[in-house]
C-alpha cells in the first residue's frame, strides 16, 4: 500500500468512526434521558367511606373479579417484599399478566409495587394506591403510576388512552363497592 492510498482511506475511516461515535453518544444520551425522565399517570377520587373501609375493598383481592374492571385478578401474599401476580385489562380488552414486587403495604394508607420488564431500565412502572382521610369519615383515593425506561417515551400515548381510563374506572368501581 502506498502512502497516497493510506492517506485517501484515512479521512473516510475517520468520518465513519466519527459518525459511529456520534450515534453511540446520541443513543447513550437518549437512554439516560428515558431512564431518568418519569411519565406519570395520576387519578384520584373522593369516597364516602373511611380509609379503613376503602382499604378493606382494595385489599380483598379475591373479590376483584366481581367488581374491578382494571385489575381483574391479583394473587400472592400482601406483604412488603413479596411478589404478587396481577392480570390487567386495558380499554381494548387486552389482558396482561405481570409479577410486581410489593414495596409498601400499609393498611388504611398505601399499597405500592414496582413492575419491570427484565432486566430493568427498559420499562418500569411503580404503581401506588394512597388513601388519605378527609373530614366527615370520607377518604381520597389516589391511584398513580410512575413509568420510566428506554421504551416508555414510545408508549405514552397508549398509556394515556388504554391504561389511565382503567385507573379511573377502577376508582369509581372501588368507591361504589366501599359505599354499598
Amino acid at each position: 500500500m502506498t502512502t497516497a492510498t493510506a492517506t485517501k482511506k484515512s479521512p473516510v475511516r475517520r468520518r465513519v468512526l466519527t459518525a459511529l461515535a456520534a450515534v453511540v453518544v446520541l443513543l447513550a444520551g437518549y437512554c439516560v434521558y428515558a431512564i431518568a425522565h418519569t411519565t406519570v399517570l395520576h387519578t384520584e377520587i373522593e369516597i364516602d367511606a373511611t380509609p379503613d373501609e376503602v382499604w378493606k375493598v382494595l385489599a380483598d383481592r379475591a373479590a376483584y373479579p366481581d367488581w374491578n374492571p382494571f385489575i381483574i385478578s391479583s394473587t400472592g401474599d400482601l406483604k412488603t417484599g413479596a411478589t404478587i401476580t396481577n392480570v390487567l385489562k386495558d380499554t381494548n380488552g387486552d389482558e396482561t399478566t405481570f409479577t410486581p414486587e410489593l414495596l409498601t403495604v400499609t393498611p388504611g394508607k398505601e399499597l405500592r409495587w414496582i413492575g419491570k420488564i427484565p432486566p430493568g431500565g427498559i420499562f418500569n412502572g411503580e404503581h401506588s394506591f394512597r388513601i388519605d382521610p378527609l373530614p366527615n369519615g370520607r377518604s381520597r383515593l389516589t391511584q398513580e403510576e410512575r413509568f420510566n425506561g428506554i421504551a416508555v417515551p414510545f408508549t405514552v400515548s397508549m398509556l394515556n388512552k388504554t391504561i389511565k381510563p382503567q385507573f379511573e374506572a377502577m376508582n369509581r368501581a372501588l368507591a361504589a363497592r366501599a359505599t354499598s
